[in-house]
């Protein structure tokens, strides 16, 4: 017997394993779901679900679809109020004074941002 062809009946078994391991996983999260209040409204999900012609009567997986929006925007919001941060920290090193000036989330931050995960935003010309 060729040591290869042993290597080679051992790899469906370390499949199963690893997808009886996914399996496992994702079923444990989709049970701690159940307790899960999203922050996007479960309307929301329905409409835009319903929108792209997804239909699923399972809500786990509507909240889930909630959860990974939600996480969508979080993130997004982070890393503008990081180019914010960035901003503010270059016109404190020109001396002005922004101690107690608070963080105002600008279209140019949130565009940026958002050009990071391939959306394009453009103001209008009139703007």
């Amino acid at each position: 017997m060729n040591p290869s062809e042993s290597n080679d009946a051992t790899k469906p078994e370390k499949q199963t394993s690893n997808e009886q391991e996914r399996e496992k996983n994702m079923a444990e999260l989709l049970m701690t779901m159940d307790d899960y209040n999203p922050i996007i409204p479960d309307a929301v999900i329905d409409h835009y679900l319903n929108r792209t012609g997804f239909d699923c009567d399972d809500p786990r997986i509507k909240k889930l679809f909630a959860l990974v929006a939600q996480k969508f925007v979080a993130d997004i919001a982070t890393d503008a109020y990081q180019y914010n941060q960035v901003k503010q920290s270059g016109s404190r090193a020109t001396g002005k004074n922004t101690k107690d000036r608070k963080a105002v989330l600008t279209m140019e931050d949130l565009s940026t941002s958002l050009a990071e995960y391939g959306v394009n935003v453009k103001k209008p010309d009139y703007y």
